[in-house]
């Protein structure tokens, strides 16, 4: 009994020490969003975004941003405000299906982990902001909930594999369209 106790005391003492000599912290959501434009980089604030997005203000930095998209204010605002309703289950199913492999691969190359240069950890994060996105705004989604949720402090975004992917597609729109009516009615029906 005196042993089991001692035990359990020690491996408490361990975990705790542990957490503290090696400072292991856990990323909850991204704080950072850098994006890559060819040999350039800028960083932004996700919180400056959500400020942004919510009010319409922005840091002298995002300005400076948003000015070289050529976009008006409020059309990115309502690009970043947009919610997409779904249901977690639907959502699930969707980005673990056959379909939802092949776009979260493709956006993997757009949107991905610093330093990571696998497919397959860039797909497993991406599904895991989609679901904790939804899962943080109650069946809803949008950019700004997706980058709070995603599982890594630092956000990549890559400007040009962006362009080459817009240059397959006509506008954005049918690639939204196509991927929130499409598939859902099919895995809603299964």
């Amino acid at each position: 009994m005196k042993f089991s106790n001692f035990l359990l005391a020690k491996i408490f003492f361990v975990f705790i020490s542990s957490q503290l000599v090696f400072n292991i912290s856990k990323a909850n959501a991204a704080e950072d969003i850098k994006i890559i434009y060819s040999i350039f980089s800028r960083t932004i604030e996700v919180d400056s975004l959500k400020i942004f997005a919510e009010g319409g203000k922005s840091t002298k930095k995002l300005q400076r941003i948003l000015r070289a998209t050529g976009s008006p204010n409020n059309e990115i605002r309502s690009v970043l405000n947009k919610d997409f309703e779904v249901p977690i289950t639907i959502a699930s199913k969707l980005v673990n299906s056959e379909i939802g492999n092949v776009f979260l691969t493709r956006l993997s190359s757009i949107i991905h982990t610093p330093n990571t240069y696998d497919e397959r950890t860039g797909v497993l994060a991406l599904r895991s902001s989609v679901i904790q996105g939804l899962y943080k705004g109650d069946g809803r989604i949008n950019l700004i909930k997706f980058f709070e949720s995603y599982p890594t402090k630092t956000v990549i975004l890559d400007v040009n594999a962006l362009s080459k992917v817009m240059n397959k597609v006509e506008s954005i729109s049918e690639l939204l369209e196509f991927f929130t009516s499409s598939p859902l009615e099919k895995i809603k029906t299964n």
